[in-house]
């Protein structure tokens, strides 16, 4: 067994075990002092293990191979840290409990396939837009997810379900407030990493990434416009939803959709 497919399995196991202790703590009306210890004890072991199957499924002996699946669970890697940390001062065991099953299938998905996508040699200006652009999906799409679970919070108070299931979830309040900060953080990313781009990735008609430019520029003016309307106009609630969504969207067209052109059809 190679040490690819051994850290992914251990990340796998690391990540159902706290999945499911997540799941019994979200159960009960008080949390115990020390579960998101736990959790984040449990979590950090499977994103390290995580990050060295990723690593291993994208560095082969030819170079680097930037497929769907290689480099999607590189992005569920990074996107599990994240929440890892941003947990640390936030209570976010409903997203945990969310995306963990997410990062196991980007595994199993990562290993069990071979990349068509040409092997390529890394350079400095490529490594930073490369960089750049997968923090910037990764915190967009948690924004994603905790918009969901925002839409759902508001659904279940609309309709009077709150007794039996906004005690496992934190303050409204809390959670737009959460949502805004990502979208902050995502947007600021996503202008850096399109910024280099524009510096360091040459021929972008030859490269076939107008596509992933064109989506990624029109997510980047749908936060704009979010973030201008919640300064200027304090937007909130389901505008900030369908906007945070519209913007995910876009990306995942771009992001996908381009490679998937590259990788299956002009491959």
């Amino acid at each position: 067994m190679s040490l690819t497919t051994l850290s992914g399995l251990i990340a796998i196991v690391f990540y159902l075990i706290g999945t499911v202790y997540q799941a019994k703590n979200l159960q009960v009306r008080g949390r115990k002092p020390n579960s998101q210890g736990w959790v984040f004890g449990l979590g950090l072991v499977a994103v390290l293990a995580h990050a060295a199957s990723a690593g291993g499924v994208l560095h082969q002996a030819d170079g680097y191979h930037f497929g769907i699946l290689q480099i999607s669970t590189l992005i569920c890697a990074s996107i599990s840290l994240l929440l890892l940390l941003s947990g640390l001062r936030k209570p976010l065991g409903i997203l945990v409990l969310g995306f963990f099953p997410l990062a196991i299938i980007s595994i199993i998905a990562s290993l069990t396939s071979q990349s068509t996508y040409p092997a390529r040699e890394l350079e400095l200006g490529l490594v930073s837009h490369i960089l750049l652009s997968i923090l910037a999906y990764s915190i967009i799409a948690i924004a994603a997810l905790q918009a969901s679970f925002l839409a759902f919070q508001n659904y279940q108070l609309k309709h009077r379900h709150a007794a039996s299931v906004l005690h496992r979830f934190p303050p409204l309040q809390d959670m737009e407030s959460f949502l805004f900060e990502l979208v902050w953080v995502g947007q600021i990313l996503l202008s850096l990493g399109v910024i280099a781009g524009f510096m360091f990735i040459d021929d972008m008609w030859a490269q076939g990434l107008l596509h992933k430019t064109v989506f990624s520029m029109l997510a980047w003016i749908v936060f704009a416009i979010l973030l201008w309307g919640r300064h200027k106009l304090g937007w909130r609630g389901s505008t900030a939803i369908r906007f945070t969504l519209t913007g995910f969207v876009l990306l995942i067209l771009g992001f996908y959709g381009s490679k998937f052109v590259l990788e299956f059809i002009l491959n």
